[in-house]
């Protein structure tokens, strides 16, 4: 029986791999996802022996039924419900939105107030702020004056020169007497154990978010925190694509040019970020604090120049995919002009339809995506996406100045999105992510502006040209296009 076994070892373990996958793909079918997705899955677990059960293990999974993300989604809405009706915070909405907005834009703010009850404040001031550069310098004199207390949420931080000065400074704060709570994302930070027990010593709280055992190796895993959220004295708030990161700030000697879009508010929207990051607080730390006054916006009089902002948060424990969908609704309500900047773009097949539809039928579409990724995999896959997007009359540029990082979007005169979401799979469906809906013909035309300055460094991909790449390179787009949904 042993010879028998170690003379067919590999047999027997093919045999047991593809009962499993026969297993696993019916359970896909099962699910009636997505159907690229679940071929994309039936695919890998068929052709990669082994690999392909590893993959379904680590990204397969649906946490949007798993219990944990099941009690989240119940607890936050019971806490959302209870903190909006205690402190009155949807007295905000008005009701002359479509003479303010017009019809189309006004499905947006219908659609996410239904979705999660996204409250939509009037009362903001707000700074778009470009580059890390413009942010670390703004954030510095915030952090510096903060007064009760710091909250801070982010995908990576990193303990490098400016990670490290940003960590220095929340110390010091919480020396002070500031309560200082961080949360960073297990897969997408690397901090020091220095670091962390300076952190602890010094009184600033600290959790990483859903920690896995070998963080440096899973840098793909689904379900991370991929929002950046910042909340001082509940008075000011940042929202946006720049991570706690050195080579976001260019002032710096960096090897590349990275080039982001951050927002930092003042207003009532602050109170909606305050809110995400509390249930995402009381989800890490096990612990149940209340949103009590002192977290919340004052509310501003004399505003010269208010804007309407909706924040949309979206993952794996809400029942809807609130951004995508918010995307999607922009994307349909275009007339004329849909902007769009973003590193990664891989839309999923809706989100694609509405696009080239919307080129077809004479909305101008602009999109800007970097001329080299930072991922050989993300690049091909982007790729495969540009010769149907030119058949439809979408305009692409490629960025060469740098890499292109921020998550923007710009429809007609009236709406903005600036947050953490890419035009990807992951972001859609996969990651805790977090936009601000700004509702607002100043601030959209200095997203238009912005737009227009970033195509001076870009170069227009034209079909004719496009057309003529080796078959090899085509071969690579398509394979890494199956793996899309994946990424």
């Amino acid at each position: 029986m042993f010879d028998f076994l170690k003379d067919n070892i590999w047999k027997i373990l093919l045999g047991v791999n593809y009962l499993l996958v026969i297993a696993f793909s019916i359970l896909i079918v099962l699910k009636n996802k997505n159907p690229v997705k679940t071929l994309s899955y039936i695919f890998v677990l068929a052709v990669l022996p082994f690999v392909g059960l590893l993959v379904y293990y680590f990204f397969g999974q649906d946490y949007r039924k798993d219990k944990i993300f099941e009690k989240k989604y119940i607890l936050d809405n019971d806490r959302l419900i209870k903190w909006r009706n205690k402190f009155s915070l949807n007295k905000e909405e008005r009701q002359d939105l479509e003479d303010l907005f017009g019809e189309g834009i006004l499905k947006i703010y219908r659609l996410l107030r239904n979705n999660e009850n996204a409250v939509l404040t009037f009362d903001n001031e707000v700074e778009i702020l470009i580059n890390g550069e413009e942010k670390f310098k703004q954030l510095r004199n915030d952090l510096a004056l903060a007064k009760h207390h710091i909250h801070m949420e982010y995908f990576v931080l990193f303990d490098n020169e400016l990670g490290s000065e940003i960590i220095n400074i929340l110390c010091s704060k919480a020396e002070e007497g500031v309560l200082v709570r961080l949360i960073y994302d297990d897969v997408g930070s690397s901090i020091s154990s220095k670091n962390k027990k300076k952190l602890t010593k010094s009184g600033v709280e600290h959790f990483a978010f859903l920690p896995v055992l070998f963080s440096n190796s899973t840098s793909k895993l689904n379900y991370r925190d991929h929002r950046k959220i910042i909340v001082i004295d509940g008075q000011i708030g940042y929202v946006g694509g720049i991570n706690l990161d050195q080579k976001y700030d260019n002032s710096y000697d960096n090897d590349k040019y990275w080039r982001d879009t951050h927002l930092r508010i003042m207003g009532g929207a602050v109170g909606a970020l305050q809110s995400s990051f509390v249930l995402s607080w009381n989800f890490v730390s096990k612990e149940e604090l209340e949103i009590e006054e002192i977290l919340l916006p004052k509310k501003k009089a004399n505003i010269k120049k208010p804007v309407a902002i909706q924040i949309a948060a979206s993952g794996p424990d809400s029942d809807w995919a609130n951004i995508m969908e918010a995307i999607f609704c922009a994307i349909n309500s275009a007339m004329d002009r849909i902007l769009i900047t973003t590193p990664y773009f891989m839309p999923n097949s809706s989100i694609l339809t509405a696009l080239t539809t919307a080129a077809r039928s004479g909305v101008e579409v602009k999109v800007i995506i970097p001329y080299e990724s930072d991922s050989m995999a993300a690049q091909y896959a982007t790729d495969s996406y540009i010769e149907e997007c030119l058949n439809s009359g979408i305009h692409i540029y490629r960025y060469n100045k740098g890499f292109v990082h921020a998550k923007t979007l710009v429809i007609d005169d009236m709406f903005s999105s600036i947050g953490t979401a890419n035009m990807d799979y992951r972001s859609f469906s996969m990651n805790f992510e977090i936009n601000a809906l700004l509702y607002n013909k100043e601030v959209n035309q200095q997203m238009v502006e912005q737009f227009n300055q970033d195509l001076l460094d870009c170069d227009e991909v034209t079909l004719e040209r496009w057309e003529n790449r080796g078959i090899l390179r085509k071969l690579k787009e398509s394979f890494s296009r199956l793996w899309a949904p994946l990424m």
